[in-house]
């Protein structure tokens, strides 16, 4: 398969909003880096079965991806002591605190409110975009995110969420649609 046919054809910013989709619900680091290569592990063996009239490669990768962090977190994990990653940053510390504040807080909301969320700020999806997974339209995405933000704004006893989910939002180069 090549072309335009080829839901693997420009792999780079593929790669890059499953990361930050997995990412978003395992948390940056090494088992999201595991959890991408085994999406695009996935696609690549399934390549043939992508049909882009259900849905573009980046929306078909997701799907691939809910599947691996669903087996990700279903699997034992052992981590030895002394192994992890370093946070990157000035303030470490304070990183951690907000990146452990963050992971508190999306636990407490609802599980349609964090997959909402993370496909907008871990995929960095537009809101028909996110309608076309959840089966909503565009406006009643808006409206949802909207209430997820809130609900999460709350749960952190922030004025702002941007302040967190700021650093976990994917930039994107077209207006959001």
């Amino acid at each position: 398969m090549s072309g335009r046919g080829d839901p693997l054809g420009d792999p780079a910013p593929l790669i890059r909003r499953v990361y930050s989709f997995v990412a978003f619900h395992l948390g940056p680091g090494s088992d999201a880096e595991d959890v991408t290569s085994e999406v695009f592990e996935r696609a690549i063996r399934y390549r043939s079965s992508y049909d882009p009239r259900r849905g573009t490669p980046v929306t078909w990768l997701l799907g691939i991806a809910k599947r691996c962090i669903a087996d990700a977190l279903a699997a034992p994990t052992h981590l030895p002591i002394g192994e992890r990653d370093e946070p990157v940053g000035d303030d470490q510390e304070g990183d951690a605190v907000r990146r452990l504040d963050l992971v508190e807080a999306l636990a407490r909301l609802e599980g349609r409110e964090r997959e909402l969320l993370a496909l907008r700020y871990g995929a960095g999806l537009s809101s028909r975009e996110i309608g076309g997974i959840v089966g909503l339209e565009p406006n009643a995405v808006d409206v949802a995110l909207h209430r997820a933000r809130r609900r999460l704004r709350d749960e952190l006893g922030e004025a702002d969420e941007q302040s967190i989910l700021g650093s976990t939002r994917v930039q994107r180069n077209r207006p959001d649609g």
